[in-house]
């Protein structure tokens, strides 16, 4: 957890997988609509961002396959886990993430969600795919890093 400004930020959950299959651009903060049987899976962080990623459509963006499990106190009509949520920005930040998208060839990828305070956020950024031999240099470079850490710490 991090105090910002006397609001705790705790993140629930990334989405590392994100960081293996694209090349992360710039990031943008952007709330999230959610039912409140919702939001209280994710304080309990019951959450997975893994196969998550943002649409424009209609003037609005939306997070698809995002999962937000199930709250086990809530009625037997609960909110479906892989819903389509919306996520709330400014007109001007939407106009300008949307025309990225179309003419770059790049995707929005959700890569952290977070309480701040009592709000839900989601970190999403501009990404592009990757190829296979990125994901095998971004591999070798970890497994290095990991073998010189290992070597600095034996000394």
């Amino acid at each position: 957890m991090v105090k910002f400004k006397s609001m705790v930020i705790k993140t629930v959950a990334t989405n590392r997988k994100a960081y293996h299959n694209y090349h992360i651009g710039e990031s943008i903060e952007a709330g999230i609509a959610l039912t409140g049987s919702e939001i209280k899976s994710v304080r309990s962080g019951r959450v997975s961002l893994s196969d998550a990623y943002v649409r424009p459509e209609g003037g609005e963006l939306w997070l698809l396959h995002a999962y937000i499990a199930r709250y086990e106190a809530s009625s037997y009509m609960s909110h479906e886990p892989t819903r389509p949520r919306k996520l709330l920005l400014h007109r001007k930040e939407i106009d300008n993430l949307s025309s990225k998208v179309a003419e770059k060839g790049l995707t929005l990828v959700a890569t952290r969600l977070y309480l701040k305070g009592s709000i839900a956020k989601v970190e999403i950024a501009l990404a592009k795919g990757k190829k296979l031999y990125d994901k095998r240099e971004s591999i070798s470079r970890r497994e290095m890093d990991r073998e010189l850490a290992r070597t600095a710490k034996i000394r």
